[in-house]
């Protein structure tokens, strides 16, 4: 496969350094070699000592004096056939690791081989191959970068695979004993080259057993350099993809991006959270595959316990910050985390509604905060926040005011809500799962919808009737139990001296019946009755200090019926809200 010309100054610059080596010959030329744009005037009997395809196409031709040969499709084009006529001429010229795979092909393509003639350009190039260019991870590198444009014929020539077997095993090399500062130059090297060898030498090194750890570090540098525009660089900065006159340059990275992920290592976790959130971004922005998509989603749900705010907002928002991506992404990463913590629970054999893990609080308070920070963009509907809110489990947050917090801002950036729609952004949020603070700052927020402002007054009241603080329910429930157990203690002991109180009144009234029961019957009846009324008066005052119950108690079982005792009557209480 011949490489196009790459300009007419350095063909015309190696057509004229060809003609001082040639024309300082006593014999004059007898052909001319066309090779693409470029022409070579040479002697037959040169050519035909050393490539038996140039002697071949001598003799084949019908014409009787052959003067011209076209040679455009010699691998490496006019400079490496240049190359080669010197080699036919005796002439000095360097082999480098950067031509000798094109020599080799085009010695190949020439039958300049050993089996035609002795010590020719095939064995020449081998012998640099094997004793030089081969011998170091950045020799073997180049010369693979090399054989880009020599394809098929480098691969038929195994000088791919030679390049691949000997970078898997100095890459594996230098990744356990690293041999330079930093320690992963070699990644860096890599980065040069197709994503088809990347995934060749990469499948190489896992066969001679690198670590998942050692891939991700390849594949990351390689991704930083080649789509540097699209991902995070390693100063944590994204920037937004330049603009270029070039039609496919879009379609080339969408396509780059798909190769790189399907080159992830199976491990999940051997990938930073931030790398993962920047491709999943980019795989939205360049419109990537479906399956491309879905890959990046599990690999950030498995470990999204430790995602950060920023890290979700990478994948929400275009690269000029200005407008939200769809977030179904989002969606099915918080649910397939979800999800799997419910397998967990499941198999584990407790119960995923009673009991959360520490990563889904850990998720549920993530998620509240990235609600907060998107919020404010008018573009976000009620569907869109609620979908991400309902998605964590109620009993994975401990108290509802990160959600309280993102709700007030999106009630604030959408002023135009009737009290329906207010209702329904509320909806996700218990009210009851305030902390206090939260709670009084919404019974005077004017923004929330009434039935979620009566919720919050209701709570506090009953807390102030109950008379029990905001602490923990353990602490709560010991403290009341200790108070009801004092209280029956106390009405115990109230009930036994009011009847020891009453066996004494009957006394009392046996024994002053007998002593006055001759005066009684000459007395006046309302006499006797007034004095009666008055004393059991007093003495129902004085009983009624030592009765708890004197404003609000309704047992009088106790109490006998005959006796005139003026009884208040108990108060009636009210238990509403008001």
């Amino acid at each position: 496969m011949a490489t196009p010309v790459r300009s007419n100054s350095r063909l015309s610059l190696a057509m004229e350094r060809t003609d001082q080596w040639v024309f300082s010959q006593d014999i004059p030329t007898d052909v001319v070699v066309v090779v693409c744009e470029a022409t070579f005037s040479l002697h037959k009997f040169m050519l035909v000592a050393k490539s038996n395809n140039i002697r071949k196409l001598i003799l084949e031709s019908k014409e009787p004096a052959l003067t011209k040969i076209d040679l455009s499709e010699i691998p490496g084009g006019p400079e490496i056939f240049e190359k080669a006529a010197k080699f036919c001429y005796g002439v000095n010229f360097e082999i480098t690791v950067h031509n000798v795979a094109a020599l080799r092909c085009a010695a190949e393509y020439l039958q300049m081989t050993d089996v035609y003639c002795d010590y020719n350009l095939a064995g020449r190039t081998e012998d640099f191959l094997a004793q030089v260019a081969l011998s170091s991870l950045s020799g073997a590198i180049v010369v693979l970068k090399s054989c880009e444009d020599l394809l098929p014929l480098a691969e038929d020539l195994k000088i791919v695979q030679r390049c691949v077997d000997v970078i898997s095993l100095k890459a594996c090399n230098e990744a356990n004993f690293p041999s330079r500062t930093p320690p992963n130059w070699w990644t860096e090297e890599l980065s040069i080259l197709d994503i088809e060898f990347i995934g060749r030498i990469l499948s190489g090194m896992k066969k001679r057993g690198s670590k998942a750890l050692t891939l991700a570090s390849a594949l990351i540098t390689y991704t930083e350099r080649n789509l540097r525009d699209l991902v995070r660089d390693q100063s944590g900065k994204c920037t937004k993809s330049s603009d270029s006159d070039d039609p496919n340059l879009f379609a080339r990275e969408r396509e780059l991006l798909q190769s790189i992920v399907s080159l992830l290592p199976s491990e999940k976790a051997s990938f930073p959270i931030n790398f993962l959130c920047c491709l999943l971004r980019t795989a939205i922005f360049v419109n990537a595959s479906n399956s491309c998509k879905n890959e990046l989603e599990k690999r950030i749900s498995v470990i999204l316990e430790h995602v950060t705010v920023d890290d979700l907002l990478v994948m929400s928002f275009t690269y000029d910050g200005e407008r939200l991506f769809d977030l179904d992404s989002v969606r099915k990463i918080i649910s397939g985390f979800v999800e799997k913590e419910k397998n967990m629970a499941v198999f584990g054999g407790a119960d995923f509604k009673g009991s959360n893990s520490a990563a889904m609080h850990r998720v549920a308070k993530t998620v509240d905060s990235y609600l907060g920070e998107i919020a404010s963009y008018p573009d976000l509907t009620i569907s869109k926040f609620n979908g991400i809110a309902i998605l964590v489990p109620k009993g994975a947050r401990k108290v509802d005011d990160d959600l309280y917090r993102a709700i007030d801002i999106f009630l604030k950036a959408h002023p135009n809500l009737d009290e329906i729609e207010r209702e329904k952004v509320c909806s996700v949020m218990d009210p009851l799962k305030l902390s206090y603070e939260a709670r009084l700052h919404a019974s005077q927020n004017k923004r929330l919808p009434v039935q979620i402002v009566l919720h919050a007054l209701y709570y506090d009241q009953l807390k102030l009737r109950s008379g029990v603080n905001d602490q923990p329910d353990a602490v709560a429930t010991r403290s009341q139990l200790q108070s009801d157990v004092s209280l029956v203690r106390e009405n115990e002991a109230l009930r036994s001296e009011l009847m020891k109180m009453k066996l004494y009144i009957s006394d009392m009234q046996k024994n002053q019946g007998s002593s006055t029961k001759g005066i009684a019957a000459t007395a006046a009846p309302t006499t006797t009755g007034s004095r009666k009324h008055s004393f059991f008066s007093s003495m129902s005052k004085t009983l009624g200090k030592l009765n708890p119950f004197k404003h609000g108690s309704k047992d009088t079982f106790h109490i006998n019926d005959n006796i005139g005792v003026d009884i208040t009557k108990p108060r009636r209480r009210r238990f509403s809200i008001s």
